[in-house]
This record gives C-alpha cells, sequence and structure tokens, in this order.
C-alpha cells in the first residue's frame, strides 16, 4: 500500500468514518479528489484546491441519502468542479 493509501486509511479512523466504505477506500478517493484539485489548482488558483475538496466533502455529506449513491454524488460534484476549474463549464 502507498503512503498516500495508508494516510487514508489513518485519516478514516482517525475521524470515525470508516462506515462510508467506498466514498472512504483510497482506490475511490485518491482519483476522484486528486483530479477535481488538480483542474482546480491549475485554472483556478493553488490555495482554491484543499478549499474545493473540503467544500466537497461537505456538499456530499450534505446531500447523502436524498437520491443517488454517495460515491455517484461525489463523483458528479468532482466532474462539476474540475469542469469549471478547467473553463469547460456552460452554465
Amino acid at each position: 500500500m502507498s503512503t498516500l493509501s495508508d494516510w487514508i486509511d489513518e485519516v478514516v479512523r482517525e475521524l470515525g468514518i470508516d462506515e462510508l466504505g467506498e466514498l472512504v477506500d483510497p482506490e475511490n478517493v485518491q482519483p476522484l479528489v486528486l483530479d477535481m484539485t488538480k483542474d482546480v489548482a491549475h485554472g483556478v488558483a493553488r490555495p482554491a484546491a484543499p478549499i474545493s475538496a473540503y467544500l466537497l466533502g461537505l456538499a456530499v455529506g450534505r446531500a447523502a441519502g436524498s437520491g443517488p449513491g454517495e460515491q455517484e454524488l461525489a463523483q458528479g460534484f468532482a466532474d462539476r468542479l474540475a469542469a469549471r476549474a478547467r473553463g469547460d463549464d456552460q452554465s
């Protein structure tokens, strides 16, 4: 396991969010968050990347249980943020 995967596992345990399953699985978290933050850092500003990741977590937590699965929610939110940061967003 990589250092990043180990760190994610450690943070998940520390925060007591193990029960969130796929949402906190390093295999899902790494590409989701790192791809989104890369686009935000390069398209908006570097400090916007961690703040966007935090806000993504709040949005997914708030919307959990209100429609599509949390993994799909997180992916959709992250994709929209990344598209906006890249200038691909047409809204």
